[in-house]
Order: C-alpha cells, then structure tokens, then sequence
C-alpha cells in the first residue's frame, strides 16, 4: 500500500477472490491477527479486506491524534477512507466488538456501500443505566481505569483471561500479546473512549441490514444486549444468532462455530479442503 494513505498506516492488506468484498475489523486490544484462524476459509471465497485500527499496537502510536479518536466517529471515518481508497463499491462489513458500532455509523454516512452488517460481539453502550444493562457499573470501568494507569502489564495478565472466558492458555497468551504491544496511553484513552460511549441513538438510523452474533456468555456484552439492538436496528430482517460458548473472541476459541454462522448468514461457499467440510460442522450453533 502507498505509504502516504491511510491504508498504509493502518496496515490494509487485501486477500482472496471472489466477486463479494468481506471486510474484517478488529476491536479493542487487538490487530488483523484476530481473524487467522478463519482466513483461510475465507479469502477462499470472498475478496477479505483486513486492516489494524488506529489504536492497534501495529500501528505507528505516531498516528494516533487523541483529539481526534476520542470519538467512536474517527474511527467510522478512517473505516469510509480506507473503502474508498480502495474504490469498494459495495461490501459486507464483520465489526467484532467496538468496531461493530464502529461499522454501524459508517454505514449511516454511506448506506448505499455496505450490503450488510455483522456485528460480532457488538454492543451500542457497556455501563448500566436504569433502563439498560450494558454489563458494567460506573465503579467497574473507573476501577478499570485506574488498574490500567498504575500497571499496565499487571492490568493486562488479569483482564485477558475474563475477555477470552474460556480456559484456553494459548488464546490468553495471544491477545495479551495484542494487548501489551498497544501504547499504554493509547490503550487507556481507547478504553475511556469506548466505555463512555452511548450510541444507542443511532441504531434506529442504520438501515443496512445486520446479522448480530453474539456468545452466549461474554464478560463483555450481557445476553440481552443483541436483542436490543435487533429491536432498535431499522434494516431489513435484522437477525440474531447466539453462540453456545462462552467469551469475547469466537473468531480465536470457537473459529469453526463462527465459520458456520458466517455461512448461515451469507451462503454456502466452497471448502478449501476436505478438513474444512468437517471444521464446518453445523451441529453446534444455537440460531
């Protein structure tokens, strides 16, 4: 990529063939090694854009204007820069965690470029409110804040074992990884930034339609929080599917069940080899 745009900053890469673009953003604490495990069965069979968002630690901290990204906008507006520095006409958008409603307010700006959404473990607000559980209460996020400020490392051994939720030592050991290559300051601004976010005021204006998919238990998005977005998203057949695992990195632990809600939501595809048919395996997603 041309150095001097911003697909080159945020380290765009583009993979695979096929005539439907596939793009994948990661959320906080992570890169475009999120999506490795599923890559594969992927760029098979779309033409996948990956790219690091702006907060990752691929990413030169150089880049990163805190005036700037201290809104979830900046990033919705990096995300329509890169699309059309590539000239996409039309898309269909995986935002996993905050890069879900990251997605869901770019496709407000541009509706006629994203064909659908999917927002992966997804949430519009985290803090509870007296009408809304988000999943956090304000003494949870401050102390979040503080923890992350007075050591870092120590923040980060603790916080990736709840986020993977499951008891995967070698999953742990790759998103801390993610995690401790962030700039502390940059980590802690984006943390602030994403849990005093409340965008639940634009989902009634996103008309694209989303396929949400959610895990069953996720530290970070309460169960009910897909099915209210699914009543306030205006898009047509807006849908659902729930996981039947635990944690908030399906795409690291569970690949072969998110592989198989990919597909129920976009069709079948061809395999890329005889271990991908049995990968596939349909008999272990609750939809």
């Amino acid at each position: 990529m041309d150095s001097g745009l911003l697909s080159g900053a945020l380290n765009v890469r583009v993979v695979g063939s096929g005539d439907r673009v596939l793009v994948l953003s990661h959320g906080f604490g992570g890169d475009q090694s999120m999506w490795h495990c599923i890559l594969p069965y992927l760029d098979a069979n779309f033409k996948v854009i990956l790219f690091d968002m702006a907060f990752s630690g691929k990413v030169d901290a150089k880049h990163f204007d805190f005036g700037r990204y201290n809104s979830l906008s900046a990033y919705a507006t990096d995300l329509l820069t890169v699309l059309e520095e590539l000239k996409v006409e039309k898309c269909v958008y995986v935002g996993h965690s905050v890069s879900g409603m990251v997605g869901c307010l770019a496709a407000i700006k541009k509706p006629d470029l994203f064909e659908k959404l999917i927002l992966l473990c997804a949430s519009p607000r985290y803090l509870n409110d007296e009408f809304y559980q988000g999943g956090f209460e304000r003494g949870d996020v401050d102390a979040l804040y503080c923890n992350m400020r007075s050591d870092y490392a120590a923040w980060v051994s603790g916080f990736a074992p709840l986020v993977v939720g499951v008891d995967e030592p070698s999953v742990v050991k790759e998103f801390s990884r993610m995690l401790m290559n962030m700039n502390p300051e940059i980590a802690l601004a984006v943390a602030r930034t994403i849990f005093e976010s409340d965008v639940r005021h634009i989902l009634c204006d996103v008309k694209t339609p989303c396929s949400i998919i959610q895990t069953a238990k996720d530290i970070a998005v309460p169960i009910s929080v897909p099915y209210y977005m699914q009543c306030n998203l205006r898009g047509k057949s807006n849908s659902v599917d729930i996981l039947d695992i635990n944690g908030h990195l399906p795409q690291l632990t569970s690949p072969a069940l998110l592989l198989q809600a990919f597909k129920n939501i976009l069709g079948s595809w061809d395999s890329i080899n005889g271990e991908a048919s049995v990968m596939l395996a349909p008999t272990t997603v609750k939809i």
